[in-house]
């Protein structure tokens, strides 16, 4: 199927593709998933994920389309009407710290939002690289996060940095493999330029190692033989049991021993 940034979040890629969100996605529950792909539930919009396009519309040059169909980000009432609300006032103040650094205008110097597509364990893959710059080895993908210094609790790994906590180590290593097929050459450097949610906000280039990514990519091939059956309709998709679309759909059927309640 063509792909361009006009259908890339489409259902109809979505169903032909897997991509990083899709596969973390379905990490975290099939059924709500596959439900998605379905047209037979819509995931609730966060403030964090508007904040965080919000910032990304800054990089790729889209800031004032964004401000008209997101009319939310402003005041309705009172003193400040027609002002930017408070907490998105943060979210210029993070922009500014971004464009004042001129490492971090070096790390996010190239071609934005660059699509591309490619095959990986049975199942074609698209991706969407915040900055591409293959000219200088690397591309980049700006994160807002809370604390880029803090710990985050992941169950399956204990505390850790948001990098893991978010599954980026996953999307870096990914991407890095699909640039790869479509330009036929070695793995390029990746950088994830992060900006925390603090006042002031903080800052900070990373990049995941080779090792990482290769480990990584073992964990994805062993999950997407099961993934690739459940998408095709071959297995039934899982219920997580908690999450928004297991509560809203959840039917009891029997009792638990109050032991059970944290797993």
């Amino acid at each position: 199927m063509e792909i361009n940034k006009d259908n890339y979040y489409s259902k109809e890629i979505d169903r032909h593709y897997f991509s990083v969100s899709q596969y973390k996605s379905f990490l975290k529950c099939e059924a709500a998933t596959m439900a998605k792909l379905n047209r037979d539930y819509e995931e609730p919009k966060s403030d964090a994920l508007l904040f965080g396009s919000y910032v990304h519309s800054w990089l790729d040059d889209t800031q004032d389309q964004f401000k008209e169909e997101n009319p939310i980000l402003f005041s309705t009432r009172g003193a400040t009407k027609g002002q930017m609300k408070a907490e998105y006032k943060l979210a210029d103040e993070m922009i500014k710290v971004l464009k004042l650094d001129p490492f971090v205008m070096m790390a996010l110097q190239g071609e934005k939002e660059i699509i591309m597509t490619g095959d990986l364990f049975g199942a074609p893959w698209k991706i969407r690289m915040d900055v591409y710059n293959p000219r200088n080895g690397r591309f980049a993908d700006l994160k807002t996060v809370k604390g880029i210094y803090e710990k985050y609790w992941r169950e399956d790994i204990g505390y850790c940095s948001f990098v893991e906590a978010y599954g980026y180590i996953t999307q870096m290593a990914v991407y890095t493999e699909i640039e790869s097929q479509n330009r036929g050459g070695d793995w390029l450097e990746n950088f994830i330029v992060a900006v925390s949610k603090q006042d002031p906000p903080d800052k900070a280039v990373i990049t995941v190692d080779h090792t990482s990514l290769n480990i990584e990519l073992e964990d994805v091939q062993k999950n997407m033989e099961r993934f690739i059956a459940v998408k095709s309709g071959v297995e039934k998709p899982d219920s997580c049991g908690t999450c928004h679309y297991c509560r809203r759909n959840k039917m009891l059927n029997t009792v638990l021993d109050y032991r059970e309640l944290i797993g």
